[in-house]
């Protein structure tokens, strides 16, 4: 069946190939679009020709562009937003080479720029249910702490929510956070959060690109069902050296780049460390002073041009947490990732990628108390392999296609206990699994009014040995008691297969130059997920496979899409409607443990899933005052047999209404005032149906068939920043800044949880003879919050 399906594959390609072999005479001009003062190459660089209106190129994600075109004399452009137009004439009677450096405009240009795109973007690119933030918008919005966040910042647009108060997790279109792909330089990032949810793992100054989609997915994107998030690390300054940074109230950073050839080679090295554990030594309390609390990054990044036609390039993250507490108790968790890239043009039209990587994220705690000591450690890995081709047909038609492979090996749990310790040794089975992909995808510019993207891809997941599976009897509910046997494979023998395709499509109509409708399709299938009973997204989560008895998940999604600019491009707005289904979705047994289940699946049921919704975006995006208000409207529900009766339910991350406003005002050349304002329904809960007594003691008693049909309170925050920076004096290197920041500016005490417990009542004696109640006790529910006000302070600086 592979060979049936490679050789389907292999004839499409040709046929696409095929297209163009009896054509008028025509030739390729390509090339690389960069930033003149550092080298970068630039994405999403525009190539237009004045002679042919509607016909160009864009850079891909290397800065690579192509156009074939007829023999003749033109006039090529080109353009990226914040910096200077070049254009160049050329002759067309053969093949031709052109590398473009881009100069920056005016400071007073760049300053009020908010978005990667093209000021028409909006309304002509054909992608729909994508975002793509600027690195200095994310810079100018107001955090925690003061501590620049990106994945904060993508929940402030339509379609993309937060758990909560402090939380990292995204929540896209009524999908969990494990169903986002977060992908850094290729290779995936499986937790994506510091300090347990309040900060996200990268470091802004190590980043070039941002890039989220919604809907609308590519066919070279699979894994996940939800959203694709694609970070791409700067490559470092070729032309010169220099020294970035800041030090701010809980952490610091720094960047160094430059050249290791110049206009060849380069690298860059960005740090973060936070150091609340310094301070806490400090202390004269031995029960504050012996706690340690910190957590650092590290990217790192090089690459090298042999020649027009090879470059390599190798990039690394490592981040980790520690808590430590009194020597009694230790927590820490950690990502690390690395990828290898080669980039190597076959032809003028034929551009491949060839992507080697690896990821890991693990997480271990140790308890030292007494006889109950022991240290757990679990870990997740991966290992694999990318070729992703681009052809430029014409300027009417791009293709892409390729193939992956990555081999996941899960380690859920090994337990050593400590000396004299009253535990044992413990391990949890591991698992592993190869998933492999191949697609194809074709963008096409069909006329001036419809434009096409269209794909296919085909993939599959193969649960490997060593191993073992464990046979239940048929007809009784799955659990421990039900176990009758059990089936061992040794190392690389296949256990159990499942594939399918994944069919994408895209269309764009144009009903003039400043509106447009837009419409997508995309089936992912969605492999491995992480089994859970919370929300916030944990680093002790587990993830696991699909397998004998967890089925993959696979979503459908349908979007349709209004688009208008106005008051040529400084306003864009948008409508979106889109429509999710989901096969195959789990949810837990109540009072399921999950930990330390060797035979997950007894404690798993399966259903449906569905979201639907609006989404409502204005943005500014140039001028002095800047930013943009988004509202979503939204409904996520299950229905899984065996939980609230068979009904559907809200998932616990629903929330209906979500509104959020961003504003940023240029002051002056120095100064820039930004605000946030963010309001969302509260999600989905439990709450208790009543109570029984316990020992005198009364006990919350909550009912599974009305699961989570009660509602948190809502949330709202203000939040204010200043960003002041430094003269510029002619001839001076140093150039520095201010940041003052309040989150939560109006101290509104948002609820992160609320517990039901016994509360003491101290206006009534206790009569331990008498029967009845403890009446010095009634029943209550306490409210926990994270924040008030916070102010922040952060002084930044380059040289």
């Amino acid at each position: 069946m592979k060979r049936k399906y490679l050789s389907a594959f292999v004839f499409f390609i040709v046929c696409f190939f095929a297209q163009n072999a009896f054509t008028q005479e025509k030739y390729t001009v390509s090339g690389y679009i960069k930033d003149a003062s550092t080298g970068e190459e630039m994405i999403g660089a525009t190539v237009t020709i004045t002679e042919l209106p509607g016909t160009g190129a864009v850079s891909n994600v290397y800065g690579f562009y192509s156009l074939t075109l007829p023999k003749g004399a033109y006039t090529l452009n080109y353009s990226y937003i914040s910096y200077k137009t070049i254009s160049e004439k050329i002759t067309l009677s053969s093949n031709h080479k052109k590398n473009i450096s881009l100069k920056s405009a005016t400071k007073a240009l760049e300053s009020v720029v908010i978005s990667a795109e093209r000021p028409e973007a909006n309304v002509t690119d054909i992608k729909m249910s994508r975002e793509n933030l600027s690195i200095e918008k994310i810079k100018s919005m107001p955090a925690l702490f003061g501590e620049i966040d990106l994945i904060k910042s993508l929940q402030m647009l339509p379609g993309i929510q937060s758990a909560g108060e402090g939380t990292t997790g995204l929540f896209v279109r009524g999908g969990s956070a494990d169903q986002n792909l977060i992908l850094l330089d290729e290779a995936t990032v499986y937790n994506a959060s510091h300090f347990m949810g309040f900060f996200s793992v990268f470091n802004s100054d190590a980043i070039k690109n941002v890039e989220i989609y919604k809907g609308g997915i590519p066919a070279k994107f699979g894994g996940r069902i939800s959203s694709i998030l694609d970070i791409q690390m700067k490559e470092g300054n070729n032309q010169k050296f220099s020294m970035s940074g800041g030090i701010g109230t809980i952490s610091s950073r720094l960047t160094v780049e430059g050249p290791i050839v110049k206009d060849t080679s380069s690298f860059i090295i960005s740090a973060r460390r936070t150091y609340a554990d310094i301070f806490l030594r400090l202390s004269p309390n031995d029960d504050i002073n012996k706690n340690v609390l910190y957590f650092y990054d590290l990217n790192a990044k090089a690459n090298y041009r042999f020649d027009d036609k090879n470059r390599i390039f190798v990039s690394g993250y490592f981040g980790r947490d520690v808590f430590n507490f009194d020597n009694t108790f230790g927590l820490d968790w950690g990502n690390a990732t690395t990828t290898f890239r080669w980039n190597h043009l076959f032809t003028d039209r034929l551009f491949l990628n060839t992507t080697i990587l690896y990821s890991k994220f693990d997480y271990g705690f140790k308890i030292e108390n007494g006889a109950q000591n022991f240290e757990w450690k679990s870990n997740l890995q991966e290992v694999g392999g990318k070729l992703d081709f681009t052809y430029f047909i014409n300027p009417e038609n791009t293709l892409t296609f390729g193939s992956n492979t990555i081999v996941h090996r899960f380690s859920p749990a090994t337990i050593t206990p400590g000396d004299n310790s009253i535990f044992t040794d413990f391990t949890l089975d591991k698992k592993y699994a190869i998933e492999q992909a191949l697609y194809i995808g074709n963008e096409h510019k069909v006329n001036d009014k419809l434009h096409l993207q269209y794909g296919l891809r085909y993939s599959l997941f193969e649960n490997i040995g060593a191993g073992k599976v464990f046979i239940y009897k048929e007809g009784i509910p799955k659990s421990d008691e039900s176990i009758i046997d059990s089936v061992s494979y040794k190392s690389l023998k296949k256990i159990n297969l499942y594939h399918g395709f994944e069919p994408r499509f895209s269309a764009r109509y144009l009903l003039n130059s400043t509106s447009s409708l837009k419409f997508s399709y995309n089936r992912t299938r969605q492999y491995i997920q992480i089994a859970s009973n919370s929300t916030a997204g944990l680093p002790i989560d587990r993830w696991i496979p699909a397998d004998n008895y967890v089925k993959p998940m696979i979503g459908d999604q349908v979007a349709v899409g209004y688009f208008r600019n106005f008051k040529e491009n400084t306003f864009e707005t948008s409508v979106e409607l889109y429509y999710k289904w989901i096969d195959n979705i789990i949810d837990f047994k109540s009072g399921a443990e999950i930990l330390l289940n060797n035979n997950i699946e007894t404690e798993i049921l399966e259903g449906k899933g569905w979201s639907y919704g609006a989404e409502f975006l204005v943005k500014k995006n140039i001028g002095k005052t800047t930013g943009w208000l988004g509202y979503t409207w939204s409904n996520t529900e299950r229905k899984i047999p065996g939980i609230s009766d068979g009904n559907a339910y809200h998932a616990r991350y629903d929330k209906t209404h979500d509104v959020s406003l961003v504003l940023s005002h240029e002051v002056s050349e120095r100064l820039t005032l930004s605000a946030n304002w963010v309001y969302t329904t509260g999600s989905a809960v439990s709450f208790p149906v009543g109570r029984y007594m316990v020992d005198r003691k009364s006990i919350p008693y909550y009912d599974d068939r009305r699961r989570n049909a009660d509602r948190m309170p809502a949330y709202h925050r203000l939040d204010l920043s200043a960003n002041l920076e430094g003269k510029n004096k002619r001839n001076r290197r140093w150039h520095g800044s201010w940041n003052f920041s309040i989150y939560n500016a109006y101290a509104r005490k948002n609820t992160f949880s609320i517990t039901f417990e016994d509360i003491v009542n101290n206006d009534v004696n206790y009569n331990s003879e008498e029967d009845g109640p403890d009446l010095t006790r009634r029943p209550g529910a306490i409210k926990t919050y994270l924040f008030s006000l916070i102010p922040s302070v952060t002084y930044n600086f380059k040289f």
